[in-house]
């Protein structure tokens, strides 16, 4: 069935991070957006939003007797806020873009690619557990109406978390940096900006299914050499082993962003996502230059952003450097 050229998108969420980034985008097609939110942010949108306050754990009477083409959900986190946005749109659900999470997967075994085809979480609580159970309700009440999105570590400007932001500012101050495991280890990130434009095509695609929503796999030495290259710096890296982090308890993933140990039994292989279907299914990734460039720009427009709490401190560095 053909859809328009303009749609009527609503998008849940959409001022922070990903979701400013889905408004953008939509708005760039030509489409027209609802954003539905609890209102604690303005945003100057470049070109004309209808914004909807309300609540998806409270109240969601905003969205009665509104109707639109998609909906792209940046912000559902459990059944029950799945539930109650269903409701409130009443019993012809539009298509519905649902941002998951990779951390649906019931673990990830070293050295293992997996695809979307891998176990998922029987849990019902904690991140992975509520999204896990959030896809299982957006499956009975959209079946075969709905996208489901599972991004791993999405990066790029406007980050509010710093878990990609680290790295570009660390090495754009030059001198001798901390690296993480091996060289030749793989991650893997997605630009919010790629993420936002594959979104809203699936929307206007009604491309139904589920998607490893992630970029390709590349050593942390080419992400590293890539953020000296842009920044200009004189950094120098210093690797350190797994184990020789983990003797120093440097907590992994936070106390150094994208750092994993490889071994590790439910986490090693979490950066090994296989993203052909996504692909596919029109996922078109930009060069990882751009990236870092965008997220520098905001971090020198913006210093207060670049405080990196959780990360190992300078002068702890310089100690495993040194050692």
């Amino acid at each position: 069935m053909p859809h328009p050229s303009s749609l009527n998108l609503l998008v849940l969420g959409g001022t922070v991070f990903l979701g400013r980034h889905v408004v953008e985008a939509a708005l760039a097609a030509g489409h027209r957006v609802t954003v539905f939110n609890r209102g604690r942010r303005a945003i100057a949108w470049p070109g004309s939003v209808q914004a909807l306050v309300g609540d998806r754990d409270g109240d969601t009477s905003a969205l009665r007797g509104q109707a639109f083409d998609a909906v792209i959900d940046c912000s559902g986190y459990k059944p029950a806020q799945i539930a109650s946005i269903a409701d409130a749109l009443g019993p012809e659900l539009p298509f519905w873009v649902f941002v998951s999470t990779i951390s649906v997967m019931a673990r990830f075994a070293p050295g293992l690619p997996y695809d979307e085809t891998a176990p998922v979480t029987t849990d019902t609580t904690g991140y992975g557990g509520e999204k896990a159970r959030a896809e299982e309700a957006l499956q009975a009440l959209c079946p075969g109406r709905h996208a489901i999105v599972r991004p791993g570590l999405i990066v790029g400007p406007h980050d509010p978390t710093g878990r990609f932001a680290y790295w570009p500012w660390r090495v754009a101050q030059g001198g001798d940096v901390l690296a993480p495991g091996r060289p030749e280890r793989p991650v893997q990130l997605i630009d919010a900006r790629d993420l936002a434009a594959w979104c809203v095509h699936l929307a206007e695609a009604r491309v139904a299914g589920t998607f490893n929503a992630v970029g390709p796999s590349l050593p942390m030495q080419a992400l590293l050499d890539t953020c000296r290259a842009v920044s200009g710096s004189d950094a120098r890296f210093v690797w350190r082993t797994d184990a020789e982090l983990l003797a120093a308890d440097v907590a992994p993933w936070t106390g150094l962003p994208l750092w994993l140990p490889e071994a590790d039994a439910d986490f090693g292989g979490m950066l090994l996502a296989r993203n052909d279907k996504a692909l596919a299914a029109g996922l078109r990734c930009r060069p990882l230059a751009d990236t870092v460039a965008g997220t520098l720009a905001v971090l020198r427009a913006e210093p207060d952003r670049a405080v990196f709490p959780n990360v190992v401190s300078r002068e702890r560095e310089a100690g495993l450097v040194s050692a």
